[in-house]
C-alpha cells in the first residue's frame, strides 16, 4: 500500500537539503526553471511553500515571483515567434484581437492569470503571438506571481508552524484539502464565466 507520509518525507528532505544549500537564490532559480516550461510546470508551489517555512516569506514571495516573471518570457517568445510566421495568413484576425485588447485593456487580465493556478502559459503565447508590449507584460505578470508567492510562502511560514509538531501525515492531508478547495474555486469560477467549460 503506498504511503503518503513517507513521499511526504522524502520530498521534505529534498526541499530542505535544497534550500540549505542554495537559500534565496535556490527559490529564484526553480522559480525561472518552473515557469520556463510550456503547459506542464515543474511543482514550484511545494518549494516556495517549504521556502516560506525556513526563509523569510517576504523575499521568498518576492524573489519567486520575480523568477517566474522572467520564466513565463519563455511563452512569449515563442509567441513572438510564431507571429512571424503566421502574421501574412492571419493579420485580420490579429488586428481584431489587437483592437479587443486596445478596448479591454489586457494588463489586468494578466494580473489575474499571473496570481491563480490558471493556465498563463497560454496567456504568455498569446501575448507574445499579438507583439503586446513587453515590459506591461512582465510587469503584470511579475505583479501576480509575486501576489502569488506571497501567499503561499506565508501559508508555508504559518503551516509550517501549525504542523511542525503534528507530523508529515497531517501536513500532507492539509495540502492535498487546501489544493482541493482552491481547486474546486477555480473550476466554479471557470464554469460560470464559460458554461461551454463543463460539457
Amino acid at each position: 500500500m503506498f504511503d503518503i507520509s513517507l513521499l511526504g518525507n522524502i520530498f521534505t528532505q529534498i526541499a530542505n537539503q535544497f534550500l540549505y544549500e542554495w537559500g534565496y537564490i535556490g527559490v529564484f532559480i526553480i522559480s525561472i526553471i518552473g515557469n520556463a516550461t510550456i503547459i506542464l510546470p515543474l511543482p514550484t508551489f511545494a518549494f516556495v511553500f517549504a521556502a516560506g517555512f525556513v526563509l523569510n516569506p517576504w523575499l521568498v514571495g518576492f524573489l519567486a515571483g520575480l523568477g517566474s516573471a522572467i520564466g513565463e518570457f519563455t511563452g512569449y517568445v515563442l509567441g513572438r515567434g510564431g507571429s512571424k510566421l503566421t502574421e501574412k495568413r492571419y493579420k485580420k484576425d490579429l488586428l481584431k484581437i489587437k483592437k479587443w485588447i486596445e478596448k479591454h485593456g489586457m494588463f489586468p487580465v494578466l494580473v489575474l492569470f499571473a496570481a491563480t493556478p490558471l493556465p498563463d502559459d497560454i496567456v504568455g503565447l498569446l501575448c507574445g503571438f499579438i507583439r503586446y508590449d513587453i515590459k506591461r507584460f512582465f510587469l503584470a505578470t511579475f505583479l501576480g506571481k509575486t501576489l502569488l508567492h506571497l501567499a503561499i510562502a506565508w501559508a508555508g511560514f504559518y503551516g509550517g508552524w501549525i504542523t511542525s509538531g503534528v507530523g508529515t501525515t497531517f501536513t500532507w492531508i492539509v495540502l492535498i484539502i487546501a489544493g482541493a478547495v482552491v481547486y474546486s474555486l477555480v473550476s466554479s469560477y471557470r464554469r460560470r464565466s464559460n458554461p461551454s467549460f463543463s460539457s
